[in-house]
Formats: C-alpha cells, sequence, structure tokens
C-alpha cells in the first residue's frame, strides 16, 4: 500500500480532511505543531509551503501524505525531491490582502508549467474564488484537460458573515460551498472544499459533492497542542457524521 491510498480510499468515501499550515508559513515551530496535531487528530493529510526544509520536517512528524503549495511551479521541483507526496498550485487566499488577484490564464499557464515539470505527481488545483461561479466552473473543466487530478474551491476571504454562532459560520462558507456544488457536477475528479469551513460547515461541503475539506486558520491560529488536536478531531467527527447518515439512508 501507497502512501496515498489511504487519501484515494478518504476521497472515494467524501471523508478527506485536509489540514493547512499556510502557504506563507515557513515558521518550523508553528509548522510542526500543525503536522503534529494533523497526526494526532485524525487528518488525511497534511498541506506545508513549498520549501524542502519544511517538508523533510513533516515527513519525519508525521506518516500522512504531505502535500505542498506554491504559486511557483520551479518550487514544486525541489519540494517533491525532498520528499512530498503531492502539490497544490494555491491556495490564493493569503495574496489576496496584498491586492494580488489571480486569473484563469495565469492558473491555467501555472498548471501547464507544473504538469511539464512534474507530469506524474498528484496534482491539487485551488480555482480562485475572484471568478464568477461560471468562469469558476469553466477554469476547473480547463485544469482537468491539462492535468489537475483535484480541484480545490476557496472563498472564506470574500466572505462577509452578517451572523455569529452557527448562521455566521454558515454564511462564512457559502462561497466555497456554491463552488463546490457547482465545479464537482461538473468535473470528473475530486473536489476539494477549502477556506472559511468548520465542523459546522464540513459536512455541508460534502453534501454540496465536495470528497474532502480543506482547513487551516481554523486550525493553526490555534495557541495550543490540545486546542489544535481538538479541533482537527472535530472535523474529523464531523465528516464522519455525514458518512454514517449515508450509510443510515441506503
Amino acid at each position: 500500500m501507497t502512501i496515498l491510498s489511504s487519501l484515494h480510499n478518504a476521497l472515494a468515501q467524501g471523508q478527506a480532511l485536509k489540514v493547512i499550515s499556510g502557504l506563507n508559513n515557513f515558521d518550523v515551530e508553528r509548522v510542526s505543531a500543525v503536522v503534529k496535531a494533523a497526526e494526532l487528530g485524525g487528518a488525511t493529510f497534511v498541506d506545508i509551503a513549498a520549501d524542502p526544509n519544511l517538508v523533510r520536517v513533516a515527513k519525519r512528524l508525521t506518516q500522512l501524505p504531505v502535500c505542498v503549495s506554491a504559486v511557483e511551479p520551479e518550487k514544486f521541483v525541489v519540494a517533491v525531491e525532498a520528499g512530498a507526496d503531492l502539490i497544490e498550485i494555491g491556495n490564493f487566499d493569503s495574496f489576496y490582502a496584498q491586492g494580488r488577484r489571480f486569473e484563469a490564464e495565469e492558473v491555467l499557464a501555472l498548471t501547464q508549467e507544473t504538469r511539464r515539470l512534474l507530469p506524474n505527481i498528484l496534482l491539487s488545483v485551488t480555482v480562485p474564488h475572484i471568478l464568477t461561479l461560471d468562469k469558476q466552473v469553466q477554469l476547473a473543466e480547463e485544469l482537468v484537460k491539462v492535468g489537475a487530478d483535484l480541484i480545490q474551491t476557496e472563498g472564506g476571504t470574500s466572505s462577509r458573515p452578517a451572523h455569529s454562532g452557527t448562521l455566521g459560520l454558515i454564511e462564512k462558507a457559502a462561497p466555497t460551498l456554491a463552488a463546490a456544488y457547482e465545479i464537482s457536477r461538473a468535473v470528473s475528479v475530486p473536489v476539494l472544499c477549502a477556506s472559511g469551513l468548520s465542523n459546522v460547515t464540513a459536512p455541508l461541503a460534502i453534501a454540496a459533492g465536495a470528497a474532502g475539506i480543506g482547513v487551516g486558520s481554523a486550525i493553526n491560529k490555534l495557541n495550543s497542542a490540545v486546542e489544535m488536536i481538538a479541533a482537527v478531531r472535530s472535523l474529523v467527527e464531523a465528516l464522519a457524521t455525514v458518512s454514517r447518515f449515508q450509510v443510515g439512508v441506503q
């Protein structure tokens, strides 16, 4: 069994959980804490910055598949050489506050260049939420044609919840849930729903058609290992609840 077998199984069952430390997070101590929490909490895989040193650290800390994220294809090459198991073009959320936009043409070009450099590795690509929903779907279809194995949605940074509590959590997740719903019905590859999700909205992502979820700040901004592990476990349980419900209604 390969290290990616568990990931493929989780995606097939709609229970994949990716814990994200952050594309621009190069703090070894913080990244290590997130990786450990993902391992102990029962996540499916981890997503870290495409840095060879971070990859080597993560591989020492976990048996989970290690995904690396970047927006420069060349960074993937050295990260894979260091041991990364899969790669992600994105996540783009951290760039929007800087005024940096990723349009469809650029994302498609990045994907084509990445595939040229690394033709065989498992490749996930984020679809920018700044595009209208119909353009997101169109881009996702084009990305699959040029070699994307997974499509990831986003949208948490664009949401402005008007309420607190559960209603606010649902409002926060609405953009990425909408993208997951539309894109999952248009492409043949698994869709990972990410950005702005919580244990409340994780089941909604699966119901919308996603094969799994990606969660970052809800975990990596916590201040203690106990809190991070608990947050991961709550997400795992939320996804398991969906699976049990699906079995019950069959």
